[in-house]
Order: C-alpha cells, then structure tokens, then sequence
C-alpha cells in the first residue's frame, strides 16, 4: 500500500516491502519495531536539530497525559470534523510524543481518512507510534516535510517550527492550515513566579503567501497542578526552561501546587483556490 509520505531522496511513492519502505528507483528506509520511520536527511543543516530529547518527552507525556490541554485536543478535533472533507489526509507537523494525533487520527478516521505526523525527535516519534498505531510516522524536518506536493487536505501545527512553504506545497488547494497558538495570558501564573515583571504573549495575525485568513478560535482554561513534579514538567515543555535564571527555577520547586490558566488561539488559513 503507498504511504502518506514519499522518498525524501526523489519525491516518488513509497510501498512498505516487508519491513522497508522503498520507492522505485531503490531508495529504501527501515520501519523501526515501533512502526516509524526516519527520513530526515542528515545533509542538512536543521537536521543536526535532534528535537526533544528522553526526558523533555517524558516531561510532556506527564503533563499532557494528566488532560490540562484537553479542551484545546477537543476543540482542535471539533474544527477538523467541521471542515467536511471526504477521506481527508492529515498532516500533524512536529507531532511530538503524538498526544494530538492520537485524537487527530481518531476523527479522521471516522471521516475516511488517513493521518501522518512527523517531528525531528526520535524518542517522541516513537512514543507516538506506539501509541497510535492507525497513523503513519515519521522523523522529519518541518523545513523538508517528506510528502508530495498536493497531497494533505489538513495540516495542523501546534507549538511547533512553522514552515509556510512547505505547508502551502504539500496543502491541496482549499486545504486548511491549523495554527495552534499561545494567547495573550497564557501560563501567566506561572510567569508570575518566574519573572520579577512578567510580560503577556504578543497577540498578531500574520499573513502567509498563499493562504487565506479563515477565524481565529479562542481556547481557555484553569486548571491547578498538585505535585511539584508536574509543575516542574510543565515548566520542561515550555521555551522558558531555557530563558529563565536557576534561582527563578528554584522558586518553582519548593511549590506543591500551582494554579495555571491555559489561554489558546487556533488560526485557521486555507490555501488559496488558484
């Protein structure tokens, strides 16, 4: 059976011959035990990029496992189920350990359709096909996603490197772009105890060669963290764990609980009908 994705070498189809995929002209790829593959070419320079490693993973599957985001997994899934299409392919970009797609894959499935999702993690890649198994996964760079043009009816990318090319090449025309957000307040309690003056999110629409601006869908909730060990985890996923002072760290883990609001904006864009 062809796949989603297509040889990252030569563009052509690829068909799983026993425990490869391979295209005609031989290229061939192992299908990991998990059931993805790697197809990241490591001549380019954004592959030396590994994505999230071991524990940053496991991080984000305790959060996200304890549903703090799922009115944001269950509005993402509404807004896919509204766009009507027949048999649509969808394509979740930087997937990670594949909490979204899991559900993603469920309601395209109920449509007639097929998902594929790709991230340059390896360890989160393979969480997620082992916790989806009904989708197709890949190691990919966003920046060479390993699909044919015109081939996705859905791309969904959720707080993960955004490729517009490469979106709008894959995208069918009147294909939908989902963009997943941080809105204004978003973790601003827990900006609160990191930063001295914490700062709101910049709030703009941009636009994107190709696309239409279709609605923005606002997603808000609270929700309280009870252990130390999950506030820390929250903090692991987030860019601040990079951008914020050991001592400002340090404030987080004397913390048994913290209240959190969770604030999203979903940006819909469709590929322009030309």
């Amino acid at each position: 059976m062809t796949r989603i994705f297509c040889c990252p070498v030569c563009s052509n189809a690829l068909v799983k011959e026993q425990n490869d995929l391979r295209c005609i002209k031989g290229h061939s790829f192992n299908i990991a035990k998990e059931g993805y593959t790697n197809l990241a070419l490591s001549n380019r320079s954004h592959t030396k990029v590994s994505g999230d490693d071991r524990d940053m993973v496991k991080s984000r599957t305790l959060f996200l496992e304890g549903g703090y985001y799922e009115p944001l997994r269950e509005k993402m899934c509404d807004l896919i189920e509204k766009t009507n299409i027949s048999s649509p392919v969808l394509v979740d970009s930087g997937c990670g350990e594949g909490y979204y797609t899991h559900s993603y894959c469920k309601t395209v499935l109920k449509m007639g359709g097929r998902t594929a999702g790709i991230d340059l993690s390896k360890a989160a890649i393979k969480h997620a096909a082992k916790t989806c198994p009904d989708a197709e996964f890949a190691v990919a760079s966003v920046y060479h996603i390993p699909i044919a043009d015109n081939t996705a009816d859905i791309v969904v990318n959720c707080f993960s490197p955004l490729a517009p090319a490469e979106f709008f090449r894959i995208l069918k025309k009147g294909g939908y772009f989902f963009y997943v957000v941080p809105d204004a307040a978003h973790l601003w309690e827990l900006k609160q105890v990191l930063y001295d003056v914490p700062y709101e999110n910049e709030v703009k629409l941009e636009e994107y060669a190709g696309f239409e601006y279709v609605d923005t869908v606002q997603v808000k909730n609270k929700f309280t963290l009870d252990s130390t060990e999950k506030i820390l985890a929250l903090l692991n996923m987030t860019p601040y764990v990079h951008r914020t002072a050991r001592s400002s760290i340090e404030k987080l883990k004397k913390l048994s609980s913290l209240e959190v609001t969770a604030q999203f904006r979903i940006i819909v864009y469709r590929k322009a009908d030309i």
